[in-house]
């Protein structure tokens, strides 16, 4: 029992450790980036930890059901249902203050991508203007310019580059389609673009552990008695789970409630950047907590059966980890 404990006490406290939620180890720092050979990546430890997580992720959808019996989580549930009609708000007005937050230091998107021409920056400011203003039309042509800087920045920086940032595609999507026939698409392509994002900025930190490593030792990161490799392994699963997780619909309520929380966190040690970096995954999540599953239709759902569900989110996970880390492996 004293072990089980422990155990819970230590995955809690990673959680709550920058390493895991300043999912961009190159925003804070300067260290060249070296892969490390594939060999070492699927190390011992990797797979068992992989096996673990997809027995544990494939257990968790039921027990879900029996968690809403709670009376705290049914109220709270039907709390934020209130807020649902703003939601749209909330992305299109969050998204023009992150942007605000961004360009006023040069950046777009993220603390590393610089806006390299006074023409970008005017188009950044235009997109602004139109996401302030209360109109449909002027939402769509906000999205619109994002688009094209986006195109843009992807030319100059490299597609998988900006592939850490993908969630912005889905943003884009959200506000483009509003007020369409097509409109309900928006939030389930939400969460299906950050989940993306969140796994594909995870396998970073195997491809290059060096980063996360020199970031440990100069910002004094308790690793809980961890070796710093052994526990930037760990950070990078849990980070590319709760990707997974907002990708296959479950628990995303929850989650947005931790992450926002950590997030909160994490600011007070990497300060400005983290703020500037992560201000559009706040909205995010505050639109996750809002919003719950009540409008996704979650693929585990395709399966009717417990055992069957069990048997698709536990091929499903190491399928989807296989093939991010060998699709970053190769081109990042």
């Amino acid at each position: 029992m004293k072990k089980k404990m422990a155990s819970l006490f230590i995955f809690i406290a990673i959680l709550n450790t920058p390493i895991f939620t300043e999912a961009h180890v190159k925003w804070f720092t300067e260290l060249k980036p070296v892969k490390v050979p594939i060999e070492q990546i699927l190390s011992p430890l990797f797979m068992v930890i992989a096996i673990g997580v997809a027995i544990g992720l494939a257990i968790l959808p039921q027990l879900l059901p029996v968690l809403m019996r709670w009376k705290p989580l049914q109220k709270a549930d039907k709390f934020l249902e209130g807020f649902r009609k703003y939601s749209r708000y909330i992305l299109k007005y969050g998204t023009a203050a992150a942007l605000i937050i961004q360009v006023s230091s040069g950046t777009i998107f993220a603390p590393e991508i610089h806006i390299h021409s006074d023409l970008i920056t005017y188009m950044a400011w235009a997109a602004i203007i139109f996401l302030l203003i209360p109109i449909h039309y002027s939402t769509k042509a906000g999205a619109l310019i994002l688009f094209i800087i986006f195109i843009n920045m992807a030319s100059h920086y490299g597609p998988f580059h900006m592939l850490d940032y993908g969630f912005y595609l889905a943003i884009i999507f959200v506000l483009l389609i509003g007020s369409t026939k097509i409109e309900e698409w928006g939030f389930p392509f939400l969460y299906l673009g950050t989940g993306l994002s969140l796994c594909w900025v995870a396998v970073e930190k195997w491809v290059y552990p060096g980063l996360s490593v020199d970031i440990i030792l100069h910002h004094g990161v308790p690793t809980f008695g961890y070796d710093p490799s052994t526990f930037i392994v760990l950070s990078a699963f849990i980070e590319f789970v709760v990707g997974y997780l907002l990708v296959v619909g479950v628990l995303n309520r929850l989650l947005a409630i931790v992450l926002t929380g950590i997030f909160i966190m994490t600011t007070t040690l990497f300060g400005g950047v983290e703020l500037s970096g992560h201000f559009m995954i706040h909205i995010i999540l505050i639109i996750f907590i809002i919003e719950g599953v009540s409008f996704y239709n979650p693929p585990i759902k395709i399966h009717k059966t417990k055992i069957d569900q069990m048997i698709f989110v536990f091929l499903n996970f190491l399928f989807v980890l296989s093939t991010f880390l060998l699709i970053y492996y190769r081109f990042a």
